[in-house]
């Protein structure tokens, strides 16, 4: 802007400045009324300066104050998880033993459903009374039932059959009475066959069904051959004989059908019944409902041939229980089967767990400012996973910017996966992120954005 002056002022300054350069170096005096205008000449230059340093340093002072911030410097990192050891199963130290188990394949692998796993060697063994669960198998498949309540045709027993009583007792096998004309549903008949174990029987209902004990191996074979048995076999329907033998790998298909047919299935997990004829009857089977065990046969030929082949329903926290078949071969007491069978099965159970991922405010992360301010990031809940065994746990983190770095900000989520499972929780911002003051802004410009 151009400062407009009076012509006496201009005036007077010409004069001065004539008179300095025609008489240089001479002090002249100097009229009142020029020196007035000199000062006032300083005095409107030096308040120019001023202002133009002021106008300097209060803009400086506005773009301080109001610059945008460089974004904290972030770190994180994904936690590890401790995955517990392998699991492993309680299989006998004798003997031979097989193990299938339906309902986990996304836990145990695709063939968890066949033979899943075993012990020992896979040649066929002599089954003993395991035998009478073919023969009911075998009888039921020429002479159906409609289904597990029904009864089925009435047998009645002549003097030949009451005589098998005291044939299979000199011959040390389990026995039940049958009197001379007495007479028993087909279903009651095969019960009493069954859950004593009761040979007189499994050879007096085999031969009502086929006319003849020939006639029934015959069947017995065709029976085997036509479900793929080929390591089985049967020569008489009690299992006295010690030819009837089989593999642990056929019997665990065996055990399947028997407990998928109706009849057998509720036979089989029946503990005690009384029926007329041949009285009070108890179940050889002494873990039914232990365990979760449902089913279904033991044989036994003397030390070192105690058998069981069993189901069981195993409830170790998946959606539904597990469905279990499985073998103990070769035990060298009912007791020390049992035993084997309870450990294979606990074992099994103890496979399963819910492995700990991360407690609520474990850090995973931190934020820290130019200005000295900080906040940590951190998991916002607790989290664990279900899973089998040692199965791998991956972890995946992912995190946004915060928009507050507030305390409690919900700035991600991680994620565990096991097998089928996952497991997630947010990430969220422990403390916050506080401004800088003023003071600071003013005195780091060089940490100030643009």
């Amino acid at each position: 802007m151009t400062t407009q002056h009076e012509p006496d002022e201009l005036s007077g300054l010409t004069e001065l400045l004539s008179e300095e350069r025609e008489f240089p170096g001479r002090r002249a005096a100097v009229d009142p009324r020029v020196r007035r205008r000199r000062r006032r000449t300083g005095l409107i230059v030096t308040a120019v300066i001023l202002l133009a340093v002021l106008g300097t340093a209060a803009g400086y002072v506005g773009w301080a104050l109001n610059a945008p911030l460089s974004p904290p410097t972030i770190s994180s990192q994904t936690p590890e998880v401790a995955v517990p050891g392998a699991a492993s199963l309680a299989f006998p130290a004798q003997g031979a033993a097989a193990i299938s188990v339906s309902g986990a394949d996304e836990y145990l692998g695709a063939g968890a459903g066949g033979i899943w796993a075993a012990s020992g060697t896979g040649e066929a063994r002599s089954i003993g009374s395991i035998t009478k669960l073919i023969t009911a198998l075998v009888i039921l498949d020429a002479r159906p039932l409609a289904d597990a309540e029904d009864p089925g045709p009435t047998i009645t027993f002549d003097k030949a059959d009451h005589d098998l009583y005291d044939a299979y007792y000199v011959r040390g096998a389990t026995i039940a009475a049958m009197p001379t004309g007495s007479s028993l549903s087909q279903r009651d008949a095969l019960a009493t066959m069954l859950i004593p174990s009761a040979s007189n029987y499994a050879d007096a209902v085999s031969t009502w069904a086929f006319g003849s004990p020939g006639a029934f191996a015959s069947a017995a074979r065709r029976w085997l051959a036509a479900n793929g048995l080929s390591g089985t076999t049967i020569v008489e329907p009690t299992g006295i004989d010690p030819r009837n033998t089989s593999t642990p790998s056929d019997l665990i298909a065996i055990g399947k059908l028997a407990a998928a047919h109706p009849t057998i299935a509720q036979i089989a997990g029946t503990r005690s019944l009384s029926l007329p004829g041949p009285g009070d009857l108890s179940n050889t089977n002494d873990l039914l409902g232990t365990a979760g065990v449902t089913g279904l046969k033991t044989g036994n030929l003397g030390e070192g041939t105690y058998n069981l082949l069993f189901t069981a329903s195993v409830d170790v926290g998946t959606a539904a229980p597990l469905a279990v078949t499985g073998v103990v071969l070769g035990g060298q007491s009912r007791q020390s089967v049992n035993t084997a069978v309870l450990d294979l099965l606990a074992s099994l159970d103890a496979g399963f767990h819910r492995v700990p991922l991360a407690s609520a405010g474990q850090e995973v992360g931190s934020f820290v400012t130019s200005w000295g301010s900080s906040a940590q990031m951190v998991i916002g809940e607790q989290a664990s996973i279900f899973t089998w065994s040692d199965t791998p746990i991956t972890v995946t983190m992912e995190t946004t910017t915060p928009t507050t770095y507030a305390d409690g900000e919900v700035i991600g989520s991680i994620t565990w996966t096991a097998g089928p499972n996952t497991s997630t929780a947010p990430v969220v911002i422990e403390g916050s992120i506080e401004p800088p003051t003023d003071e600071w802004r003013l005195t780091h410009p060089d940490q100030l954005g643009g």
